[in-house]
């Protein structure tokens, strides 16, 4: 299944191109719900697992079109959150996890997952290094805020993102874009779609993206130590098998060779406030020589100023650095009308396989050097059965079945050594769950909601592997174990169970037909899981959230508006950090978060509409007393138990200069990628021109300053981000050609702080990008 090569992949790519240039052809056909809405401009989404008006659905959702999307810029899932108040795409190097009002995870373990469920055409997607990917062909993303606990299960403490695509159609019709940017940035894409028979249709899609990226390694000003190149091709074919059934098969490939997130510079405490000697001693800060860590890299002390670079964009760092990721998946949807509920079968197989390697220590200082490869391997199963509309009774109910075998394969080089084995780890994580979800029409006006999900989780077949450094590690009841083994030894980690009812309640009152009003209590809920990654065989205790959220929402096709307020009892947040290499994970005993929000869209006029959002989200650690906190480490201090001590150079430290974890009080402390206000406004306008027509858009998004970490040593400021785009569409509504800029401000700001016990390391966004975009549709 991984066989494809690149000029197979590119030669697929041209055909796909070809076959949209059929006389005749049309564009994708959508389905009759989504016709009449964007007849009636009314905003449909699927945020109960069945199509409603969003002003009828009781829970705050942020839906994106394709026209929203495009004004935008937005090209691949993570630039969403300049257009969704409240969201954030942070990483943990490439790693991508998303944050909802404040719940996200900073995990990287195997079987860690995501708090924020992403499901594309109801599929969900496990494994976080495959969550930021190129946009195809979609039709629409919807962004889910607030646990979704009932109808999407043990992924969705902070919400769920659906991104819904294009189904195969019998009515030939096709697409092809290709752009230039800024940085040699190439980017083509094609869709085209026919049909082989009265009930038979394929479709078939490619994209190729590659590009010199934006970073320059000063050591020896290669400035193409950034490029990149991606590539994804996705067959479908959907058979009518009978008036009332459907069969849609799909397969998917997708390769990434993209070193982006390990290109890492050093993070600079500009402030202070990252207080790297608030805990050495007055002895430990005169050997120093100072008592600030304000205006120094966080690396390595004694480091020389020659061996780590600190500007956006610049690096020097110990090569090789990359990611790669090569993903097969096959997917069977299965349709069918019983005559008194719509039923659904989603069936998936996934093989993900995501390695890397990376500079820990954010220099060009050959101290430590780290290979990472995940191996993917996913099965899931739901059965969904939904009621006709037009009942008082409207109801959802459904099977869940999910597994992922989970193996990460760790290798290690010390000093400029060849790369050893360094530990690894494996976990199977399976779930069973069912659910039930119904609202009545008690009459015109007064609709009551009551669900629940029964979960059954498990994490079985665990283990971790020894590495060469390895004394002791931490047994089930959190006790010291000593090892005095050989390095490569799995060591087994008991199996651990879970389960878990997260029910649902809502009462909404329709003050017209284009207004409602309603309150909601919601549960979410992630599984407990195992600290393997952490040489550690005590499990970590699940997350619970409890919601409660007010709100109001109206449209009447010309203004529509939604505002919410919330409140969240969040208990046992799974937090991580990071010491040479390894993910210790603990829980934070209690957080509180509430906030409001509003989304606004108004039609100006048929040529001019606008449409924004802004978040408040307060997010606090009620109760954290043992926060992991970092520090140099302390000169002064014999007792080498202490772990402010310097590990000497013989016993298989690095001595004075070094970083090392201790502990603080976080309790009152700001969560970890909880900006208190995000908003954007975005704007379109089209006008004729040349006998065609042009488009001019724009969006602009802003958060204020937010700590990557719980313990509030690494900030970033407040910024801005502005994307333009202006398109002309020809006469015959067949061919546009687009300029569009991103960033056009130039902000520059860290995507990600990679802080660990070896140094702490800044990822910078890209500058001012700009390019020029071609496209064709025909009909």
């Amino acid at each position: 299944m991984t066989g494809w090569t690149r000029a197979q992949a590119t030669s697929l790519l041209a055909i796909t191109a070809a076959s949209c240039a059929l006389p005749g052809a049309a564009l994708a056909q959508e389905s009759a719900p989504q016709q009449s809405a964007r007849a009636s401009d009314e905003i449909v989404v699927t945020a109960q697992r069945r199509e409603e008006a969003s002003r009828d659905v009781p829970i705050s959702v942020t839906s994106l079109g394709a026209d929203q999307l495009a004004s935008a810029n937005v090209q691949k899932l993570s630039d969403t959150a300049r257009v969704t108040p409240g969201l954030r795409f942070d990483s943990q190097g490439p790693a991508v996890q998303p944050t909802i009002r404040g719940v996200g995870t900073a995990i990287t373990t195997s079987g860690g997952g995501p708090n924020v469920g992403i499901y594309v055409d109801g599929f969900f997607q496990a494994n976080t290094y495959m969550s930021d990917f190129d946009l195809l062909n979609v039709r629409n993303i919807q962004v889910l805020k607030g646990p979704q606990g009932t109808l999407f299960g043990r992924n969705t403490t902070g919400g769920a993102i659906i991104v819904t695509t294009a189904d195969p159609s019998t009515d030939t019709s096709g697409e092809a874009k290709v752009s230039y940017g800024r940085f040699n940035a190439v980017r083509a894409q094609a869709y085209g779609t026919f049909g082989i028979s009265e009930r038979v249709a394929i479709d078939v899609e490619g994209q190729y993206r590659r590009g010199d990226g934006y970073f320059t390694d000063l050591s020896n000003d290669d400035d193409e130590i950034g490029q990149y190149e991606n590539w994804s091709i996705r067959v479908g074919m959907k058979a009518d098998l009978t008036d009332d059934v459907s069969l849609l098969l799909r397969w998917i490939h997708a390769e990434t060779d993209d070193p982006t997130p390990q290109l890492v510079n050093a993070y600079v405490d500009k402030t202070g406030e990252a207080g790297f000697f608030d805990k050495v001693s007055a002895a430990g800060q005169a050997i120093y020589g100072t008592s600030s860590s304000k205006g120094l890299p966080l690396v390595y002390f004694y480091a020389p100023s020659s061996t780590y670079a600190t500007k956006p964009g610049d690096i020097r760092l110990n090569t090789p650095v990359s990611f790669r990721s090569n993903s097969d998946a096959l997917q069977a949807t299965l349709k069918a009308d019983l005559g008194v509920a719509d039923f659904t079968s989603y069936t998936q197989y996934r093989k993900d396989l995501s390695p890397y390697y990376g500079d820990l220590d954010a220099t060009a200082i050959p101290m430590f050097n780290i290979y990472v490869g995940v191996n993917d391997e996913t099965w899931s199963q739901e059965f969904l059965l939904s009621s006709k509309p037009g009942s008082p009774l409207q109801w959802t109910a459904g099977l869940n079945y999910f597994q992922i075998r989970d193996t990460w394969d760790i290798g290690a080089s010390f000093g400029g050594s060849p790369y050893g084995q360094f530990g690894g780890s494996s976990t199977t994580t399976e779930s069973y769950a069912a659910f039930l979800d119904a609202t009545y029409a008690v009459n015109d006006r007064l609709f009551l909601t009551l669900g629940g999900r029964y979960s059954h989780d498990t994490v079985g077949d665990a283990y971790f592997v020894t590495n060469q450094t390895t004394t002791s590690y931490i047994g089930p009841n959190g006790e010291p174990v000593p090892y005095s083994g050989p390095a490569g030894v799995q060591i087994p980690v008991q199996k651990l169970k879970n389960d878990s009812f997260t029910p649902r309640a809502v009462i909404r009152f329709k003050p017209s037909e284009e207004s409602s009003v309603y309150a909601s209590f919601t549960r979410g809920y992630k599984a407990g899981i195992l600290n393997v990654g952490g040489y550690s065989q005590q499990p970590v205790k699940p997350e619970k959230i409890n919601a409660f959220e007010l709100g109001f929402k109206y449209d009447d096709r010309v203004f529509s508006a939604d505002l919410a307020g919330f409140y969240y009892d969040y208990k046992n947040l799974q937090v991580s950090s990071f010491q040479n290499g390894a993910a210790q994970i603990r829980n934070a005993a209690s957080s509180e978060i509430y906030g409001i929000e509003a989304q606004l869209r108004y039609r100006v006029s048929s040529a001019f509409s606008i449409q924004g959002g802004a978040a408040w989200t307060h997010a606090r650690y009620k109760s954290f007393p043992n926060a992991p906190y970092y520090s140099y480490c302390d000169p002064a201090v014999a007792d080498l138990s202490n772990p402010m001590a310097c590990i000497p150079l013989a016993l298989g430290g690095s001595g004075p200069g070094a970083l090392t974890q201790t502990t603080t009080d976080a309790s009152g402390f700001k969560m970890q990628r909880a900006p208190e206000f995000t908003g954007n406004i975005g704007a379109s306008y089209d006008l004729d021109l040349a006998g065609g027509s042009l488009k001019l858009s724009g969006n602009f998004y802003y958060t204020s300053s937010f700590f990557f970490d719980p313990e509030q040593q690494f900030r970033q400021n407040g910024y801005e981000v502005l994307a333009l785009r202006a398109e002309w569409t020809d006469p015959s509504d067949r061919y546009t050609v687009a300029l569009f800029g991103d960033n056009v401000t130039g902000k520059r700001y860290r995507t990600q702080v990679l802080f660990n016990t070896l140094g702490t390391g800044s990822v910078w966004n890209a500058p001012v990008t700009y390019g020029i975009e071609l496209g064709a549709k025909f009909r």
